[in-house]
């Protein structure tokens, strides 16, 4: 073994609109387990109605704290600062209205304008959730293959019975699946993932 001592290695979670943002408690308690790992959160809005911020062990940055941060030329800019502290970043639930947003580069928010300036050299990984009928629409495979395209790794969404009471393809991957991949991919990369 080496005497230089490892670094951590630095996940930021991603979470969006989509119910299936209910999961990011487990989630980020799943991930922590990680030796190594240290983790933030960036939520849209809309996914804090699904989650209690309480229950969220670690930082979490929302739209707000974009605004509070900057106020002069020589302040730092957070989605950018977030961009350079992580290496790799984890999107779960992406909620089919952040899909088309990043399909189509579009950056209103501050989740949208960490990815829009992510270093396309570092992981990202995304796991669709949404309504069965969504999933479905033609639109929704054209997004997906373009975030494939921009060299991001789908976890993909699995069937089942949906909070709504439909049943089908479009729920979030299971938590365990989610986290076996991000360790997958931090093996790949050189730090061992052993929890």
């Amino acid at each position: 073994s080496s005497s230089v001592p490892q670094r951590n290695y630095r996940v930021l979670v991603g979470v969006t609109g989509s119910v299936a943002a209910l999961k990011l408690p487990l989630l980020i308690a799943e991930l922590l387990k990680i030796a190594g790992l240290e983790v933030k959160v960036v939520t849209t809005e809309r996914a804090k109605h699904f989650y209690n911020a309480q229950e969220i062990p670690v930082t979490l940055y929302s739209d707000e704290d974009e605004w509070q941060l900057w106020k002069g030329r020589s302040d730092p800019v957070l989605h950018i600062e977030l961009r350079r502290w992580a290496d790799l970043m984890l999107v779960a639930p992406l909620d089919a209205n952040t899909l088309a947003k990043l399909a189509n580069g579009i950056c209103d928010n501050l989740l949208t304008c960490v990815i829009r300036a992510w270093d396309l050299s570092k992981p990202l990984l995304f796991c669709p959730a949404m309504n069965t009928a969504m999933w479905e629409h033609p639109i929704t495979a054209q997004h997906v293959e373009r975030l494939k395209g921009f060299g991001y790794t789908e976890i993909p969404c699995v069937v089942k019975k949906l909070v709504c009471g439909d049943e089908g393809q479009g729920a979030m991957a299971e938590v365990w699946t989610i986290v076996e991949s991000v360790k997958r991919i931090l093996e790949e990369r050189g730090l061992p993932a052993q929890s």
